[in-house]
């Protein structure tokens, strides 16, 4: 079994029934720090952009048009539902089951690479940001979005009690961004506190 699978159970028929309410839970909470995340991103006509853990395809409602975009999750429930939203849409998007860790893409194929509320739930969010390190061309954008820990402190006690509660719903809240993606190679362009006191934040890298 793959990865993060193996240690979440993501493909399990537990997330294909959360599939029909993870646009009801997620939507409105996060629209703004969705619409922040992308909207540091330079974009340009043409670009090939890769959507990774993209769930329901909640981010295509803030992507520019005259885009080619690729879309994977790993869960098939969250694909078929994205593919739906893309022709809702009307927009032209590649969606496949895909794992995070193994993707199915040559090296340096991508302008950008969106991972949204995944690397808090990757076992090894190192592994994912190495590929999407590897599927990037030379000074391709990283945008990232999710919860983290600040870079400025290490997780206190009450944070690390907290995570035991938040780690039965597959999140780890005392990552930290900024010694994640440099240990990957990324270089930090924009940080921005989102949402509930700086816990969400999104950040733009490039490789």
């Amino acid at each position: 079994m793959r990865a993060y699978a193996k240690h979440y159970h993501l493909e399990s028929p537990c997330y294909s029934v959360y599939a029909p309410l993870y646009d009801v839970v997620v939507s409105r909470a996060l629209r703004k720090p969705r619409r922040v995340a992308l909207g540091q991103v330079d974009w340009e006509p043409g670009m090939r952009v890769l959507l990774v853990g993209a769930g329901t395809g909640l981010d295509l409602h803030f992507l520019p048009h005259e885009l080619e975009i690729h879309l994977t999750d790993l869960t098939p429930a969250m694909v078929k539902r994205a593919r739906a939203r893309a022709e809702r849409y009307q927009r032209d998007v590649s969606c496949r089951v895909m794992d995070a860790t193994t993707l199915e893409y040559p090296d340096e194929h991508f302008d950008v690479v969106v991972m949204h509320l995944i690397l808090a739930v990757m076992p090894n969010p190192e592994l994912g940001l190495a590929e999407a390190y590897r599927v990037l061309k030379p000074g391709g954008q990283l945008c990232v979005m999710d919860k983290f820990q600040p870079d400025a402190q290490a997780a206190g006690l009450s944070r690390r009690t907290l995570n035991v509660l938040t780690s039965f719903l597959a999140t780890d809240i005392t990552r930290q961004a900024t010694p994640l993606l440099q240990q990957a190679g990324f270089r930090i362009r924009h940080d921005e506190p989102v949402l509930m006191n700086g816990l969400f934040r999104a950040l733009l890298a490039a490789k």
